[in-house]
């Protein structure tokens, strides 16, 4: 695929997540699909879960299941650019939510998607942990 198509349907992945339907958000990954994010990130600490989903399966929990529990309304996300080089695909971005505690939640993003076949085969996560930990646990 193109790098143009490649964005595309990075952006169109990005919509299906919002969604929470399952069905729909598995169809963009591969079957052995792979999310890192960084290790200890607040998230993953929050939930209970691992930084490093490995499956399609694991991933669209996460994305129709999970991520619902911790950020809990008003999630917005602002894209700061899209750009693609074959078969990889990055986008920056900030979101904002309100967590489950109550807490205001805002932070700045970068993910790499590597795609194969027309379908997201890698994410690699990025974002300012301790920050994150800050929204998340408070201060201490």
């Amino acid at each position: 695929m193109t790098p143009e198509r490649n964005r595309e349907l990075v952006k169109r992945a990005w919509r299906s997540f919002a969604s929470g339907d399952k069905d729909l958000i598995a169809t963009f990954f591969t079957e052995d699909a792979e999310w890192l994010a960084p290790p200890g990130n607040a998230t993953a600490v929050a939930l209970g879960g691992s930084h490093h989903m490995v499956g399609r399966d694991a991933i669209v929990h996460f994305l129709a299941v999970d991520f619902s529990r911790m950020f809990v309304a008003d999630v917005a996300v602002a894209f700061r650019g899209l750009h693609a080089d074959g078969d990889v695909v990055v986008v920056e971005e900030t979101m904002e939510a309100t967590l489950a505690s109550g807490n205001a939640y805002s932070n700045d993003y970068c993910f790499i998607f590597t795609l194969r076949d027309g379908r997201i085969h890698r994410v690699r996560e990025y974002m300012d942990t301790a920050r994150a930990h800050r929204m998340v646990f408070g201060d201490s």
